[in-house]
C-alpha cells in the first residue's frame, strides 16, 4: 500500500523521519531506526536546505552551543529524588527487558547513557543485561562520538 498519489512529492526526492501519520511518503524505510542522529543508516540533514545567515545586528544563524550541555541531569533527578524504590526497580526491569533484544552496541551505548545519568542506575541495567560495568564506565566519560566509534562492532 502507498500513499495517496495527492500526498506524495512529485518533482523532488524526500529522504525524511517521517514514518507514520499525514506527512507519511511511503512504506518503505521501516527496517530502519526513525529517528536522527543513529548509528545506522538513514537521512542526512543537508546543510545546503539550511536557511541562509540573516544580518540582524551582527549576523544571526544557527550555531552550536558554545556553553557545556549536560543532557543527564533531569534524569538523573528523576531516577534519585523523584522516583521511590519500586518505581526505580520497574524501570531498570522494562529496560532490560526491553533492549535485551537488541545488538550489544546499542546496550553498550544506552547503558553509558543510563550511567551519566546516575552511576546506580546504569550499573543496575549493566547488571541486568550481564554487560562489564568496568565498560560502561569507561564509555560513559566518552564523548558520544568517541562512544560510538568505540562501539561500532
Amino acid at each position: 500500500m502507498s500513499s495517496p498519489s495527492f500526498n506524495r512529492a512529485r518533482a523532488a526526492t524526500t529522504s525524511t523521519y517521517q514514518r507514520d501519520g499525514f506527512m507519511r511518503q511511503n512504506l518503505d524505510g521501516d527496517e530502519y531506526p526513525h529517528y536522527y542522529p543513529n548509528s545506522f543508516v538513514g537521512p542526512e540533514p543537508d546543510p545546503s536546505a539550511a536557511e541562509p545567515p540573516i544580518d540582524v545586528a551582527g549576523l544571526a544563524a544557527r550555531h552550536k552551543p558554545a556553553y557545556p550541555q549536560d543532557d543527564f541531569v533531569q534524569a538523573g533527578d528523576l531516577y534519585r529524588k523523584v522516583m521511590d524504590d519500586t518505581a526505580r526497580e520497574h524501570l531498570v526491569g522494562n529496560i532490560v527487558t526491553h533492549l535485551g533484544g537488541a545488538q550489544k552496541r546499542i546496550q553498550l551505548r544506552q547503558c553509558a547513557l543510563f550511567y551519566k545519568a546516575d552511576v546506580e542506575y546504569g550499573t543496575r541495567v549493566a547488571k541486568g543485561l550481564g554487560l562489564d560495568v568496568k565498560e560502561i564506565e569507561k564509555l560513559a566519560d566518552m564523548s558520544q562520538e568517541e562512544r560510538a566509534e568505540a562501539t561500532k562492532k
